[in-house]
């Protein structure tokens, strides 16, 4: 998915932590970049119980991958856009 949401690695971070709740089905793998709030662009990693962020090159515009089970595609389409 793309997105052209804004975030902060504080932001991004608690993003991750949601994913790893179960809330959102079983998320096994979640990567991507996003805009970050201070100009740049935010790259991270998820596997569950392990995550990275870590600052990258320019972007157009944010995209993310999440892949596992019992995905709630339109949730997780939620926490990245609004």
């Amino acid at each position: 998915m793309e997105t052209a949401k804004k975030f902060s690695t504080e932001e991004i971070d608690a993003l991750l932590d949601a994913l790893d709740s179960g809330k959102y089905g079983i998320v096994l793998r979640a990567k991507g970049y996003v805009a970050d709030k201070k100009g740049g662009f935010l790259y991270f990693d998820f596997v569950p119980g392990e995550k990275n962020i870590r600052p990258g090159t320019p972007a157009v515009i944010g995209r993310l991958c999440v892949i596992g089970s019992k995905i709630d595609e339109k949730a997780i389409a939620d926490l990245f856009t609004k």
